[in-house]
């Protein structure tokens, strides 16, 4: 009876521990379906750079219409990472090139612009000038349909509110 006991005992141990490890892997993220590869461009050799470095974390349309001229706090950023189709990537885990011409097809028809890093990392791409983007000047769509599945540089100022993650690109023009 007591071997039956540690039997079940050690069983249930190994289960919550491969639990936990399951746990360990979500919580740290990493890229969904890592078997889609990408062709252009390598985490050491991007293929393009989309953006310049700003010099201040937001532009003077943007500072302008902030609440009091106040707007949300941004750090300027350089990230290296995948072009994915926001949509299609969270709700399905698709990217890579067999994913590229979905992507394209998604983007040209207004769904969001990502960005995936190495580490799993998603940011959402937007223009960072706001009254442009606003007007309908500035437009996220063309840079991402050209390097839809490719791995890149992206220079921007990274914002964060709650879980979400953006990097607003300045010089995205129609």
């Amino acid at each position: 009876m007591k071997s039956k006991i540690l039997v079940v005992a050690v069983a249930a141990l190994a289960g919550l521990t491969m639990l936990a490890q399951e746990g360990k892997k979500a919580a740290m993220g990493g890229i969904l379906h890592p078997e889609l590869k990408v062709e252009t461009g390598t985490w050491d050799k991007p293929a393009a750079t989309i953006g310049g470095k700003p010099d201040q974390p937001w532009t003077a349309t943007t500072v302008a219409a902030g609440v009091d001229s106040k707007p949300e706090p941004g750090t300027p950023v350089t990230r290296v990472g995948e072009i994915v189709d926001f949509s299609c990537y969270i709700q399905l885990g698709k990217h890579g090139e067999k994913h590229r011409s979905c992507g394209q097809k998604c983007v040209t028809n207004g769904q969001p612009v990502g960005l995936l890093t190495e580490n799993g990392a998603l940011y959402m791409l937007m223009p960072e000038e706001h009254d442009p983007r606003r007007d309908g000047g500035m437009d996220a769509k063309a840079s991402a349909s050209e390097h839809m599945g490719h791995i890149v540089t992206v220079n921007g100022t990274a914002a964060r509110v709650g879980g979400y993650n953006a990097i607003f690109v300045q010089g995205l023009t129609k």
